[in-house]
């Protein structure tokens, strides 16, 4: 049994895995970030997403869970598949609005840091939260995972949000 602890921000009770995997998640959000801001459409988005098979294959170091290139791969596609119409559009769209002159790589370097870290959230907390109910790869449910993305990438755009703040007022 893992070590509990009270998170000093919340009434919550965390494991000593769940906090080392929030670490590794806001870790991997500026990183997934950082990957938003390549310049070249479709590029940024393989990048994005080798950030978030790195994430989860850290994570998934954490539980003890086996990882698999291949299934990690699935469960990322799986989950932007899960993510609304219009939020995915704004990822894609983020991505190929790059490749307009001037104009398209400030809007597209607005939008997509932000699409990239809020996903990065909402892949890692429901796989953190699939992992510390002793779920694995092999018995990830997909459709609940794409409801559990949808609702975590909300809370997603919010701490993407807050992490901005915080990186702006650390300069």
């Amino acid at each position: 049994m893992a070590a509990t602890k009270k998170n000093e921000k919340s009434t919550s009770v965390t494991s000593a895995e769940s906090e080392k995997a929030l670490q590794i998640t806001r870790k991997y959000m500026l990183w997934s970030a950082g990957a938003g801001l390549i310049p070249f459409p479709i590029i940024d988005l393989a990048s994005i997403i080798g950030v978030q098979m790195k994430m989860i294959a850290e994570i998934s170091e954490v539980y003890g869970v086996q990882f698999s290139d291949n299934k990690a791969k699935n469960t990322i596609s799986a989950a932007l598949s899960g993510v609304t119409a219009s939020t995915f559009a704004q990822g894609t769209l983020g991505s190929s609005i790059k490749s307009i002159p001037i104009v398209g790589s400030i809007v597209g370097s607005v939008t997509m840091p932000f699409f990239a870290s809020a996903s990065s959230y909402a892949l890692s907390n429901v796989m953190i939260n699939h992992f510390e109910a002793g779920g694995t790869f092999l018995d990830l449910d997909i459709d609940k995972f794409k409801e559990n993305f949808k609702m975590m990438f909300k809370k997603g755009e919010k701490a993407a949000e807050e992490l901005k703040a915080e990186v702006a007022t650390a300069k």
